[in-house]
This record gives structure tokens, C-alpha cells and sequence, in this order.
């Protein structure tokens, strides 16, 4: 940083500490591990200083005087993203919205919930809960991500095939723009045609074209009985024919359906501790969960047409959750990814395709990492009910391969398929590049096009994206 920069930012800090106070700007060793890098570990950079405000205007104010300055921000939630979207560079303001949290409002006659954007997704879910009311967003990261990074990387989670992606959940939107405008829109409406409906441009866009500060949130009727099963499985194949048959019987009842690859299963059950309750080991396990709103629902009619499905020859084996103990210990297995930047150095591909490509897929893909670098260890599972696949290789069983090769390595496959290198973690700076393998060059140009019409000094979260 030049002597002018340096001065530049002096004069910056003084105006936010001035509009903020001195307690909500933060600089050299007040910024804590925790806003220096996300969840992937990649990086981790300590920023010019750290925004911590705590109402929509302090948000306002602070990015209308960085604007004046051509000072660059990058917005902040929970910092359990995945795809460096939160990642500052030492030149760039950090912004946290971890103290712009609560909720505001739970509407009992619209469903809805409105909640500042740094309420944690947990927060939020057991508000819902109190008001009788369920908020169907669920990740595995809830405790520590916020509202706001889930809206602005529209995320998906357990239980897309039943309620959809976080864009899903929203009826009402306050975003700030980089000028420090406020676009303030939190109705409650399901139907409000009247022309474009701006909040679908921020969800997703990764704070790259404004901040988001509150949103009104749909809220559904509480599912009173909840019974989970894990499945053993012949093949891909199988599990898709499953998926089809309980989704014929059941409906929407079926929250989510998890699929497990035997390197990832077996991970999970080592790292949980928890002893396999099958006897011998499977090709695939799915982990299934039914939804019924009727509380009286005990769970025989899902546990009969498990029993069809094995007298049929449809699954090999399962094994039902006797209780929440029991249903969490095999929740535990799946969301073992929790602890993989602890236990790996994780290379991770968060990837959509037409439910019917994806078994195809990990064969293929599997084949070509092991003839690319023998030994390594891949971990294949995903949401295959929306077309959601992740893998996960771990960087230590490749010594001296660079991540970004491994992500061309995989991308390339991608291509072929018209797949998404990104089905619900965004794009950040780790997928930037690969950013073409799914998008056009005409919805390359529209998407910069919005950038610069809403953020001209290209001030928000630069590097992300585009």
C-alpha cells in the first residue's frame, strides 16, 4: 500500500468511526481468525479493518463513505461458505452483519417472519418453531451461518425437494446498495406483479451487488412427525427408482433424500464413532426422510412401503430410527462434513446435473481421479432429488497438486454435460474462473451489466463472481 493509499484509508476509518463509533470499526490484531477466511480455510487474509454496525443505517452510512472513497467492502455472514465468496484481500474493508441480528416480526396471519440478515439460521428455526410455525431452510452449518449469507448465496440444503432454495423462502427483501442507498421491499404478499422483482437480484449474488439487511421469510405449517431410515442400495440406479417410488406414495412427505457413496459412509460412521447398523458393507446408502403433518402419523405406513420396496428387491436393507437419538446419530453420519477442514485438507466440488447423469458421472469421474493421482481419497455424496452432487477430495492424498488443478481436472468432465459448477454454495473466488463451464458469454455480459448499473466503482465484494 502506497503512502497515499494508506493516507486514503486514514482518512476513510476517521468518517466510519465518526458515523459508527469507535467500537464498531476494528483494525490489525482487534480482527480475529474468524473474518479472515471461510469454512474452505483458503487464504485467510486479514483486512484493512473490520465494519461491525448494527442497524440498516449504520450499513448505509458506511458503504455511502466508502463509495465517496472507492474503498472496496466485502460483505460478511457466518463465514461457513465454501467458495472464498467472504474472503477479504489487505486492501479491503470487511463488513460483518453479526451484530444486525434478531427477529422483528412473526406474522402469525401471513406466515411469515421478518429477521435481520446476521440472525444465525438456527435462531431463526427455533423462532419459527415457538410461533408454531416451521422455517423449512436447513443446512448442516445452522448454528453458525446467518440469514443473510444464506439469501445471498441462495442455498440450498436437506430439504430442497420439499420446500426449494433459500430464493424459495423470500417474500420481502432490504438490501443497501453500494452507493448506500436502501432499496427497502419487505412486503408480505405472495403476489405483488408489479414489474421486476429486484430481491431475485441480490439472492445469489453473493453481496456483489448490494448488502442484504432483513428479509421476510415465508413460514409453513409445522410437520408434527418426522421419520428418518438409512438405506442399503444396489447401484445409482436403484436409489433413483427410490426416490420415484416414495415420492409417488408419499408425495411432498418426502423431506429429504440423501445419498452416500461407500467412501463417504464410511468416513462419516468413523468419524461419528457410531458402529454401521448393517451387518456388511453396501454399494450406496440413502439417508430418507418422511414429513407428516399429522402428529397421530407413527410412522407405519412409511415403514410398510420400505417392506415392499426390500420384499421387491428395491433396497437391500434399512434400518429405521427408533428415536431422535437414533434419527440424529445417522443425521450425524451425512453432516459429517462439518469436520472436514479439521480432518482433511478438503478440495470441495458442490455441482449440479440431470438427476439421471450424476451415477454415470461418479463412475466416470472416480475412474479418471484414479488414474490422474492414484491413492487419492475422494468422498462422493450429494441431494440427488435436485440434481445436487458434491465431492470432496482430500488435498493430502495428492501432495504437490495445486487445488486449482484438481477443480480443472473435474470441471473439464463437467463440461461435456452442461452441468452447474455451482448447484448451492455460489461462486465466490474459487469458481470465478470456472464460471464459463456453466454460463454463456450473452449471460456473462448480462450479469456484468448489472454489476456495473448497480455498483458502477465496482466497490462490493471485488473478485467475487465476475
Amino acid at each position: 500500500m502506497t503512502n497515499e493509499d494508506s493516507a486514503a484509508l486514514s482518512t476513510t476509518l476517521a468518517s466510519l468511526r465518526e458515523a459508527l463509533g469507535d467500537d464498531a470499526v476494528r483494525v490489525g490484531a482487534q480482527i480475529g481468525e474468524r473474518s479472515m477466511t471461510d469454512w474452505t480455510r483458503h487464504e485467510p487474509t486479514r483486512a484493512a479493518a473490520l465494519l461491525l454496525p448494527r442497524t440498516t443505517e449504520q450499513v448505509a452510512q458506511a458503504l455511502a463513505i466508502c463509495h465517496a472513497a472507492h474503498q472496496t467492502v466485502v460483505p460478511q455472514g457466518g463465514m461457513t461458505g465454501l467458495a472464498g465468496g467472504a474472503i477479504p484481500r489487505a486492501v479491503d474493508i470487511a463488513l460483518s452483519l453479526e451484530r444486525l441480528a434478531g427477529i422483528e416480526e412473526i406474522d402469525p396471519a401471513s406466515a411469515t417472519m421478518t429477521v435481520r440478515a446476521g440472525t444465525t439460521l438456527q435462531a431463526a428455526q427455533e423462532a419459527a418453531t415457538q410461533a408454531g410455525f416451521e422455517l423449512a431452510l436447513d443446512l448442516g452449518a445452522r448454528g453458525s451461518c446467518q440469514i443473510g449469507g444464506n439469501l445471498a448465496t441462495n442455498a440450498g440444503g436437506n430439504r430442497v425437494i420439499q420446500s426449494g432454495t433459500a430464493r424459495d423462502q423470500v417474500l420481502g427483501l432490504e438490501v443497501v446498495l453500494a452507493s448506500g442507498a436502501v432499496l427497502s421491499s419487505l412486503g408480505k404478499m405472495v403476489k405483488n406483479n408489479t414489474g421486476y422483482d429486484l430481491k431475485h437480484w441480490f439472492i445469489g449474488s453473493e453481496g456483489t451487488l448490494g448488502v442484504i439487511t432483513r428479509a421476510v421469510l415465508r413460514l409453513h405449517p409445522r410437520r408434527a412427525a418426522r421419520h428418518t431410515v438409512l438405506v442399503a442400495l444396489d447401484d445409482y440406479d436403484a436409489a433413483v427408482r427410490l426416490l420415484r417410488r416414495l415420492s409417488t406414495r408419499f408425495g411432498n412427505d418426502i423431506g429429504a433424500f440423501e445419498i452416500m457413496w461407500p467412501d463417504f459412509y464410511d468416513f462419516g460412521v468413523a468419524l461419528t464413532s457410531m458402529r454401521s447398523p448393517f451387518g456388511e458393507a453396501h454399494p450406496l446408502y440413502a439417508l430418507i426422510e418422511h414429513a407428516s403433518f399429522d402428529a397421530a402419523d407413527d410412522g407405519e405406513r412409511f415403514a410398510a412401503a420400505l417392506n415392499e420396496a426390500l420384499d421387491a428387491h428395491a433396497i437391500r436393507d434399512a434400518v429405521i430410527a427408533q428415536s431422535m437419538a437414533d434419527a440424529r446419530a445417522l443425521w450425524a453420519v451425512r453432516e459429517c462434513t462439518a469436520e472436514f477442514p479439521v480432518k482433511m485438507d478438503p478440495i470441495n466440488f458442490d455441482i449440479s446435473l440431470p438427476i439421471g447423469e450424476i451415477g454415470v458421472f461418479v463412475d466416470r469421474c472416480r475412474a479418471a481421479l484414479d488414474r490422474q493421482w492414484p491413492g487419492n481419497r475422494s468422498y462422493f455424496f450429494g441431494h440427488i432429488g435436485d440434481s445436487n452432487l458434491h465431492l470432496t477430495v482430500d488435498g493430502h492424498s495428492v501432495p504437490g497438486v495445486a487445488h486449482h488443478a484438481v477443480y480443472a481436472f473435474v470441471y473439464d468432465m463437467l463440461g461435456p454435460l452442461h452441468g452447474s459448477v455451482s448447484a448451492e454454495h455460489g461462486i465466490g473466488s474459487l469458481k470465478r474462473e470456472f464460471l464459463p463451464v456453466s454460463r454463456s458469454r450473452e449471460e456473462l455480459a448480462a450479469m456484468a451489466a448489472i454489476k456495473h448499473a448497480l455498483d458502477p466503482r465496482g466497490i462490493l465484494n471485488p473478485g467475487k463472481v465476475l
